[in-house]
Formats: C-alpha cells, sequence, structure tokens
C-alpha cells in the first residue's frame, strides 16, 4: 500500500487535522485522534451554523403543529357557514394526523440514518414538509371529497417529515458538536420550537390586522359569511404557507452538509473520508476530496482493523439484549412517553388563563375581536414560561448537567399537577395562571429538553438514530395517549346546562402521577454532561466472542509482523 496523501487546505482559521494523522497507520487509532480534535475543538462558527441548520427545521416543525389549532378555528369558519365550528371529531382528528405521521416518521427515518447515513437522509424529510405544508394551503374540498379528510392526509405526510426532523437533528448536531457544549448545541435546536410557536401567532396576529375591516362587520363566527368567509379563507392559507418558508431556506444547507465524522469511521469504516469530513464541516463544504487510492487502501484495512462491532441485526439484538442497554433505552423512551402524556394537560385550561390576562373571545364583540383575541391571547401563552424555559436550558444544560435538570422538572411538575388536580375547584383563576406559568417554565427548564438531548448522545454511533427515532416515537405516542384518551375524560359526567368539565380534577391527578413516573425512569439515563460519545455510548463494549476473534487477530498479526531469525 503507498503512503497516503497530503490533502489541500488548512490555515491558521482552519487547521487542516487530517494532515496531522497521516503518519498514524493503525486505524483505531487515526479514529481515536480524530474524534478527540472534534470534541476538543473550540467553539466556532461553524458550530453556530450547524445549530442554526438543525434549528431552522425545529423551527418550521414547531410552526406548522403550533397552527393545527388555529386551521381548524378558521376552516371551522368558511366550510361550515350557520355553524361556525367543525364538529368536534373532525377537529381532534386533524390535530392527531401530524402525530400518527410523526410516529411514522421518526422510526423511518431514524433507521433509514442509520443504515442509508446521515446526510443521506438529511433534507429529504424536510422536503415531506414543504410539500405537505404548500399542499395543505392550496387544497379544497369538492363534491366527492371532503376538505377535512384531504388536510388530515396531508397532515400525516408533514407529520412523517417532523417525526424524521427529530433523531437526524438531534445527532447530526450532537456528532458534530464539541463535547464542552454539546448540550447546549442540542438545546439551542430544541429551542428553536419556541421561536416557531412564537411566529406562528405573530403570523396570525398580522394576518387578522390585514383583514380587520372584512371581518368586523360578521358578529359570530356562524356568521362570518361572504368577504368575511373569504377573508378567512386567505388568512388560513397564508398562515399555513408561510410556514413552508424557512425550510425552503434551509433545505439547501442540509442537503449539502458532509456526512458525520462518526458514521463515516463507525459504520462505514471510511477512515480517510472520515478525516477530510472532518475539515470539510469546519470550512462549510459539503463533502472531503481524500486521494482516492489512498481512501479504498485505507478502507479495506480499516474492514479488518477497526475494532467497533459492525452494525447488523443481529449484533442490535446482542447489544440490546444486554440489561444495562435494554434499560437505558427503556429510560429514554419512558421519560419521554411520560413527559408527553402531560404536556398537554398544561394546556386544558388555556379558557382560564386567557380570560384572566383580558384575551378571552368569549366576550368578543364580532370575527375579528374573536380571531384577534385568539392570536394575541395564544402569542402571551408561549411568552409565559414557555421560551423563557428553553433557554434556560440552554445556558445552564452543560454546567448544571442533564439529569439533575430532568429530575428537577418532573418533580416541580409533579408536585403542580398535585396542586392543580386536588386543589382545583378551590384555585382562585389568578392562581391557576400561576401555577399555568410555572408548569410552562419546568416543562421547557426540564424534561421537555432533556428527553430530546439523552437520547442523542447516550447510544453507539451505529445505532443513535434508531434508538433516538424509538425514544421520540414513545414520546409522540405518549401525546396521542394524553390528547386522544385521558383529556376527553374531563367531561365524564357532564349534563346540558351544567359544568362542562366536571372530571377536570381528576385528569390534572393522572397528569400529575405520570410526573411521579417520569422521576423513575430518569434514574434509568446517565449523566451526559462534559462526557465524549465515545465514553457514553460504550462502543468498545464487545460480548465475549467478538473480543475473542479480535485478540485472535491481533495475536496472528504480531505474528506476521514479528522480525525473523529471532
Amino acid at each position: 500500500m503507498g503512503e497516503p496523501q497530503k490533502t489541500a487546505g488548512g490555515n491558521k482559521a482552519y487547521h487542516n487535522f487530517h494532515n496531522d494523522f497521516l503518519h498514524i497507520k493503525d486505524p483505531n487509532e487515526r479514529r481515536r485522534l480524530a474524534l478527540a480534535e472534534v470534541d476538543k475543538a473550540p467553539f466556532g462558527w461553524y458550530h453556530v451554523r450547524a445549530v442554526a441548520v438543525a434549528g431552522v427545521g425545529f423551527f418550521t416543525d414547531s410552526y406548522d403543529i403550533f397552527t393545527a389549532s388555529l386551521l381548524t378555528v378558521m376552516v371551522g369558519v368558511v366550510y361550515f357557514p350557520g355553524v361556525g365550528k367543525m364538529p368536534t371529531t373532525s377537529d381532534t382528528a386533524i390535530k392527531l394526523a401530524t402525530s400518527a405521521g410523526t410516529v411514522i416518521g421518526q422510526v423511518g427515518f431514524g433507521a433509514a440514518a442509520d443504515i442509508f447515513g446521515r446526510k443521506s437522509m438529511y433534507g429529504l424529510e424536510l422536503l415531506f414538509i414543504i410539500f405537505a405544508t404548500l399542499a395543505q394551503a392550496l387544497c379544497s374540498g369538492s363534491p366527492s371529497i371532503n376538505i377535512i379528510g384531504i388536510l388530515i392526509f396531508w397532515r400525516v405526510l408533514m407529520g412523517v417529515g417532523i417525526g424524521g426532523d427529530y433523531p437526524l437533528s438531534s445527532i447530526i448536531t450532537s456528532e458534530f458538536a464539541t463535547t464542552k457544549w454539546r448540550g447546549a448545541m442540542m438545546g439551542a435546536v430544541f429551542a428553536m420550537q419556541g421561536l416557531g410557536q412564537l411566529a406562528a401567532a405573530f403570523v396570525m396576529l398580522f394576518v387578522t390586522l390585514g383583514f380587520k375591516k372584512s371581518l368586523e362587520p360578521s358578529p359570530t363566527l356562524a356568521t362570518c359569511t361572504g368577504d368575511c368567509a373569504v377573508a378567512v379563507d386567505k388568512m388560513w392559507r397564508t398562515v399555513i404557507g408561510i410556514g413552508a418558508v424557512p425550510g425552503c431556506i434551509a433545505l439547501y444547507y442540509r442537503l449539502t452538509i458532509p456526512e458525520t465524522p462518526r458514521y463515516t469511521f463507525d459504520v462505514k469504516r471510511d477512515v480517510e473520508q472520515a478525516s477530510d469530513d472532518i475539515e470539510a464541516f469546519k470550512n462549510g463544504q459539503p463533502k472531503g476530496q481524500p486521494d482516492a487510492a489512498t481512501r479504498i487502501a485505507i478502507q479495506q484495512e480499516a474492514e479488518k482493523k477497526m475494532e467497533i462491532p459492525k452494525a447488523s441485526w443481529r449484533d442490535f439484538f446482542r447489544h440490546y439484549s444486554k440489561r444495562k442497554n435494554a434499560m437505558l433505552l427503556a429510560g429514554t423512551a419512558l421519560s419521554w412517553c411520560f413527559l408527553d402524556i402531560a404536556y398537554y394537560g398544561v394546556s386544558l385550561n388555556n379558557a382560564t388563563i386567557l380570560d384572566v390576562i383580558g384575551y378571552s373571545t368569549a366576550g368578543a364583540k364580532n370575527t375579528y375581536e374573536i380571531l384577534y383575541n385568539t392570536a394575541v391571547g395564544n402569542l402571551i401563552i408561549v411568552l409565559a414560561g414557555a421560551v423563557p424555559g428553553y433557554w434556560v436550558t440552554v445556558l445552564t444544560v452543560d454546567t448544571i448537567g442533564r439529569k439533575p435538570i430532568q429530575f428537577m422538572g418532573f418533580g416541580i411538575l409533579t408536585i403542580l399537577f398535585v396542586v392543580m388536580g386536588f386543589a382545583y375547584k378551590h384555585l382562585s383563576p389568578n392562581a391557576l395562571l400561576a401555577i399555568f406559568v410555572l408548569a410552562q417554565f419546568f416543562f421547557n427548564f426540564g424534561p421537555n429538553a432533556t428527553t430530546f438531548i439523552v437520547p442523542g448522545e447516550v447510544f453507539p454511533t451505529r445505532y443513535r438514530s434508531t434508538s433516538h427515532g424509538l425514544s421520540a416515537a414513545m414520546g409522540k405516542i405518549g401525546s396521542i395517549i394524553g390528547q386522544g384518551a385521558i383529556a376527553p375524560l374531563r367531561t365524564r359526567g357532564a349534563v346540558p346546562g351544567g359544568n362542562k368539565n366536571p372530571w377536570m380534577d381528576h385528569v390534572l391527578e393522572i397528569y400529575a402521577l405520570f410526573m411521579l413516573l417520569g422521576v423513575g425512569t430518569t434514574f434509568l439515563i446517565p449523566e451526559t454532561k462534559r462526557k465524549t460519545l465515545e465514553e457514553l455510548a460504550g462502543e468498545y463494549d464487545m460480548s465475549g466472542e467478538e473480543e475473542a476473534q479480535r485478540n485472535a487477530a491481533a495475536v496472528i498479526e504480531n505474528k506476521t509482523d514479528a522480525p525473523h531469525g529471532q
């Protein structure tokens, strides 16, 4: 085999690490040194770029999910004249359609990114979101097709793309991040959800102000016909369609990122390409350009000598047949599931909260005031705890740690839901508002952020995306349970003209139980701050059979390389 060729590039700003390791022939040692450079690299603009590209996807995801509640209000006005609202079953179906698609996307894209590579999948999920978003904005009913059915179809497809963004954005950010600030980088990506919700509320507010003259003549949503209905029809299409814009901006950058060095080292075993891709990432280039002949020769040698187990179905089941690995996956998946079951619960009292802050739709005089109060009320709700919580996590997750934040979040939320549940009939509206703001804050400065971060760190590279996708899918299944099965119980025992939600206190008590269970599952996850992905994943943890094979191969190689005549 010929000597490795030096690659061009590198300066004071962008050091060429590849050339530093050309003299090292052992692929395992080259891997260790190259990844150490990624882990120890000072925080730079290439890290900011990685966060921005991944974060725009989460901004889009959150915008599209948040607009579902606005969509159902406005579609109800346009397509159900004289009633002014769609049936409750249709409203629920549209909202749950995205969650159903998300589960498919999380599992499907998660597994595909481990099989075909992160680069191959990244951007594809964004194409799903962009296409489905534009299709929603342009769709309409007909004598043979109901508008609700069409919207459900496109929102399921959009959900598939949104689901794919969870494992891909998490692991790509994780695998490119510097160890010291990895939590903050992943937290900043996730925090873009809050800004996406904020943007959706602002867009709704602006379009409402823009169509004020057309909306004011209609005293109620049921009487919004003619010019008023045309205005609302334009409004919901505008609000939904704008959700495709940030995705279009980020698409180019996602399609042109280099493959993550860890995937190229550990799964493809392409040592030379991985070394060059590190430099390409730092320079904002789509791919490294190693010498082809050298690359192939080193890759063939790495196939024989690399100590990391190769990904396969057999290895996957072997890995998760070990109790500690299975318990780790259970810890990340169940924590996310229990969180999302109750996460929906905090919004059950939105009507009361809006009334307290003066933006209830109950006292509105016309359609304009109803939609205006809806927009401003949502804006305040997002700002009241949710956005601050996200960014406090970003600032503290690498100092306090993931596990303490998750423990604290689940613990405080258990107390808040217990208070809301057992004292529900004795709480004043202002007390409910205070608890609401605290719950919003500690969901996001708590398990809502850490359940996203930890699964992107603790699993081995070859199964990291699949495992993150499975954990996220469990979370979304929890969300479906919370919205579709537990929340409707609040109307149990309701009678016409009486309390609409007689079982609300018991529902909140059920959510408190799931928060307490979240405290328990947090014991199953490790603390990950300031540890490398290789330390956390235990990628050298091989079975006895594999270790024996490796040792035997090493003995044979040493005998072959030993000088003769000794």
